[in-house]
């Protein structure tokens, strides 16, 4: 069932059912009430994660006060993502816009991962949750994916299960098609990684290639940004080994 985009989709952390209440957070009641001109009556749609998509009615308590009532299910929770997106931090701009495209791309778990030529830092998990949660609103998604703390390379690398392949980006690899490496692989437990914008060093490219459970693609011919590639390499594995076949 499609996504409603006509309708404002807002994410609450209640649970979801016929009748189930929610009481507005200060910022969403300025936001519905303030910004958006909500009042009495007023429909939406909520989500959280956990129970679907619910049409819910917008009701004034007090003139700081409104509770959303669910009424009906208008879309119904699907599966979650098994994709693990691994990637190097951005600078703040560049990594709140690489953490919304990993969420409408379908990632089901944000692992930031800390490698030698990383140039960023997650200064706050909050703030990349919020922006999770503001892309899946957004976007129509309904799942939302789990974001860990930040871990080096070579940590995650010798405690990484064995059964989940990644499929990490290789500027340097010798071929420019990563079509036929893709469609070579069986696994269908996944995870991208996607290296800083300085690139991998020559230690940890080697790393990877080394370890039996890693598969590196290339992502054509030109040089990509980090950000850039990101989105390349989500669309390409989910077109071919993906959710979207």
């Amino acid at each position: 069932m499609r996504a409603n985009f006509r309708m404002q989709r807002l994410f609450v952390e209640s649970p979801l059912h016929t009748g189930a209440r929610h009481e507005a957070t200060r910022e969403q009641f300025n936001y519905l009430v303030n910004v958006l001109r909500f009042d009495e009556g007023s429909s939406l749609l909520v989500f959280n994660g956990r129970d679907g998509e619910w049409r819910a009615e917008l009701s004034m308590h007090s003139r700081k006060q409104a509770v959303l009532t669910a009424l009906e299910q208008t879309r119904p929770q699907p599966l979650p993502s098994d994709l693990v997106y691994l990637f190097a931090p951005l600078k703040v701009g560049r990594l709140d816009y690489l953490v919304q495209k990993a969420v409408e791309m379908g990632a089901g778990v944000l692992q930031p991962v800390m490698t030698q030529h990383v140039q960023g830092k997650i200064a706050s998990l909050d703030r990349v949750r919020a922006n999770v949660v503001e892309a899946a609103e957004q976007c129509g998604v309904l799942g939302i994916p789990a974001v860990e703390a930040p871990r080096k390379l070579e940590d995650l690398l010798a405690s990484w299960p064995r059964d989940r392949r990644i499929i990490f980006c290789d500027e340097g690899n010798e071929s420019q098609n990563p079509l036929p490496i893709l469609n070579g692989i069986s696994e269908r437990r996944l995870a991208l990684l996607i290296g800083p914008e300085g690139g991998f060093s020559e230690a940890e490219r080697t790393l990877l290639r080394s370890l039996d459970f890693v598969t590196a693609i290339p992502l054509g011919p030109r040089i990509l940004r980090a950000d850039t590639a990101a989105v390349a390499a989500m669309a390409v594995i989910q077109a071919s080994i993906g959710d979207w076949r």
